[in-house]
């Protein structure tokens, strides 16, 4: 399909849209008039894409028009939309998971090493003050 030109779009939705179906799915939007050889990914399965509901999640017009939005354009978006030439995919094993292509927000939290071990010497000594205050206690009453 990569190579007779038939793939146009590959979207990744959020998990649990279907009921029964708690796993992620992929939609493959096929067309036999694409007039350029590059395939889109979009990743559709950040927060942005849904609504998170009691059971399921739901995907409300809101959502699908972005997602349309995001198909119409063709345009490359950071960590949400790709369009890949087939030649990269046939490179890459014919491999059409939008995780191959669409780098994912890194979401993790930065530390600062430098701030953290600064603030842990101020809890240090707070702790040695408070032990100094505490011994000086115990021997005032053992001595009196």
């Amino acid at each position: 399909m990569v190579d007779n030109n038939f793939v146009e779009t590959i979207i990744a939705v959020a998990p649990n849209l279907f009921y029964g179906t708690s796993i992620a799915v992929t939609l493959l939007v096929l067309s036999k008039k694409k007039t350029d050889t590059k395939t889109q990914f979009i990743d559709a399965s950040g927060e942005a894409f849904f609504k998170k509901a009691t059971n399921n999640n739901v995907i409300t017009d809101d959502h699908i028009e972005k997602i349309m939005g995001i198909f119409d354009s063709k345009q490359d978006l950071d960590h949400v939309a790709k369009c890949v030439d087939n030649n990269v995919i046939a490179a890459n094993d014919y491999n059409l998971s939008v995780s191959s292509y669409v780098v994912a927000k890194d979401n993790k939290e930065t530390i600062d090493i430098v701030q953290l071990n600064a603030e842990i010497s101020k809890t240090v000594e707070k702790i040695n003050a408070l032990r100094a205050s505490i011994d000086y206690i115990v021997n005032e009453i053992e001595n009196v």
